[in-house]
């Protein structure tokens, strides 16, 4: 299985940390699996930006991205050419390296 390594988030996850989850597995739905509790106001149907996360390394495993990802993270706080929506974004077989960005256009968090 991936290991998927989660740079440390003041509030996500102060200390990072590291992952496991099977291909086919959206990042966000491997974080939540794994108590880290990422924003994700639209339920992961990809209508918002909350879930959006910076790949730092293995990117291009993740596949390409559909046209509706790519128009909505151009609404990203803190877009960079390696970002994602985490439930779009599904787990191959190479390792990653992510960063939850600080910010997101949330103006109040959901509670999941």
């Amino acid at each position: 299985m991936p290991v998927i390594k989660i740079l440390p988030h003041p509030e996500y996850c102060p200390q990072g940390a590291e992952i496991t989850a099977p291909a086919g597995t959206s990042l966000c739905e491997a974080l939540l699996d794994n108590h880290i509790n990422i924003e994700h106001a639209c339920d992961m149907s990809a209508a918002c930006t909350t879930c959006h996360v910076v790949v730092r390394e293995g990117f291009k495993s993740l596949g390409e991205m559909e046209e509706t990802e790519e128009d909505l993270l151009d609404r990203a706080w803190g877009l960079e050419p390696n970002s994602r929506l985490s439930c779009q974004a599904f787990v191959a077989k190479s390792d990653l390296v992510i960063e939850i960005p600080r910010y997101t256009v949330n103006h109040a968090k959901e509670l999941h």
